[in-house]
């Protein structure tokens, strides 16, 4: 993460948080950074420097004006204003840092095969509340390379219980390693 998207999701955070409105506008923010995600012509379309500051502010404004917090808009017209749109993923993950750390969540990546349905979701989220003792968020990633099983990583730790793993470990054991 760069220092400008840390400096400005943390900025945008601070300022939510003093409204106590973080946690709506947390969900706002992720729900911009998927959407921006999946149209990356639209980053670009407010990058471009052919048109001026007033149009893309203008686009910025036609596009979310009455869908997300004035914050939001705001924030993202500021950004575009700046020639930085291209930088809201990495603000929006500052904000989220910065509400995790404030509220005492913490975040796992679970990389499985398949992926989890509600039921698996609910039991792994549930399990590893109890084991931290903190509100979980889960993000999961599916790979079918891990065979089966799940590989977990939270708070700096990698749990690795794939099947993947374990034929590796039998393969390093057979091969005397």
């Amino acid at each position: 993460m760069t220092e400008f998207g840390r400096e400005y999701g943390e900025g945008l955070y601070a300022l939510c948080a003093e409204e106590k409105i973080e946690q709506s506008v947390l969900q706002e923010v992720r729900t911009l950074k998927s959407a921006l995600h999946e149209n990356p012509d639209f980053i670009r379309l407010l990058g471009n420097m052919t048109l001026s500051k007033q149009e893309r502010v203008h686009i910025v404004d036609e596009t979310f004006k009455g869908h997300v917090h004035e914050y939001v808009l705001n924030f993202l017209k500021l950004l575009v204003e700046r020639g930085a749109a291209h930088a809201f993923a990495e603000c929006a993950d500052a904000y989220e840092a910065a509400y995790n750390r404030e509220h005492g969540v913490v975040e796992a990546e679970v990389t499985t095969a398949q992926p989890l349905n509600e039921d698996q979701r609910k039991k792994l989220i549930a399990r590893l509340e109890s084991m931290t003792g903190r509100e979980v968020t889960v993000r999961e990633k599916i790979d079918p390379a891990v065979l089966g099983g799940v590989l977990l990583q939270m708070d700096g730790k990698r749990y690795d219980n794939t099947v993947l793993h374990r034929l590796k470990a039998i393969k390093q054991a057979m091969a005397g390693e």
